[in-house]
């Protein structure tokens, strides 16, 4: 699957300067880092939540998970859930499930950016599919989707 024209067409329609990087097909973020044998805390990965009746593009490191309690102090609600399959497909109608790029705007839904992120230089993310990632730097990305910056993200503890 080629990049969605929707994410294409508005990079190149702002005059952004972005790289396309094909690599193995891999539905995990980490993973993407590890095929092009950049560092993984370079990857970003996209979590779409529903809070109560909308839906939000959150963005953070792919080496992290959403901390769902920081999300409800965030959002002043308990009614913070993962988005299903089904409503990936159809609020992302020309991305592969789970290769939404955190362009959330492109789409109506607001953007948050994980505190640890604005630091970097660079964002990678997946482009759309799970066969090609984009590299830019990361404050054209914040000048396209205007992302809300909060903390959000933990660690994923060590499974035994």
């Amino acid at each position: 699957m080629p990049i969605p024209r929707t994410l294409k067409s508005r990079l190149d329609r702002e005059h952004v300067h972005y790289d396309i990087l094909a690599h193995a097909h891999t539905d995990r973020a980490r993973a993407v880092a590890e095929t092009l044998h950049l560092p993984e805390q370079s990857m970003a990965k996209v979590v779409i939540v529903k809070v109560k009746e909308r839906f939000v593009t959150m963005v953070l490191p792919a080496t992290t998970k959403v901390d769902f309690q920081r999300l409800r102090g965030i959002f002043g609600t308990h009614r913070v859930r993962l988005a299903t399959e089904g409503e990936l497909t159809r609020l992302f109608p020309d991305c592969e499930v789970g290769a939404m790029p955190p362009l959330g705007t492109l789409y109506g839904l607001p953007v948050y950016v994980d505190r640890s992120l604005i630091g970097d230089e660079d964002i990678l993310f997946e482009a759309g599919t799970h066969s090609e990632a984009i590299r830019m730097r990361y404050w054209d990305f914040a000048a396209l989707v205007f992302p809300t910056v909060a903390e959000f993200n933990r660690t994923p503890t060590a499974s035994c």
